[in-house]
């Protein structure tokens, strides 16, 4: 399983590259070396949280977004997150609409590829 320094790490990587911004570039936003973003990045080095916040902002995101990487996790840790949300939903038309939105999400996915 990873740490969390490797999963912030490559949270941070996957909203760069998303922004289709260089490692360079966002260390001169943040005011740093490149080789620290590279260690971020890396899960070697864990930012304080002033240059957490400096990075949020230049990424255009929340901090809190920062740290949304359940989907980074392996599968198995995935289906029980999926099953723990599933069951906490006790009403059964949210089940049921749930079920068809999960089925046309998927179907979508899978015609993508």
């Amino acid at each position: 399983m990873k740490s969390t320094k490797e999963l912030l790490g490559g949270r941070i990587r996957e909203l760069r590259k998303g922004l289709k911004m260089s490692q360079e570039a966002l260390s001169e936003l943040i005011d740093v070396d490149p080789r620290y973003i590279s260690r971020i990045e890396l899960g070697k080095c864990f930012p304080s949280l002033e240059k957490l916040e400096c990075v949020a902002q230049a990424l255009n995101t929340e901090m809190r977004d920062l740290f949304d990487y359940e989907h980074q996790q392996d599968e198995l840790n995935v289906q029980d997150v999926i099953g723990k949300i599933l069951g906490g939903v006790e009403d059964k038309k949210q089940r049921q609409m749930i079920l068809r939105i999960t089925k046309a999400v998927t179907r979508s996915v899978v015609n993508d590829l």
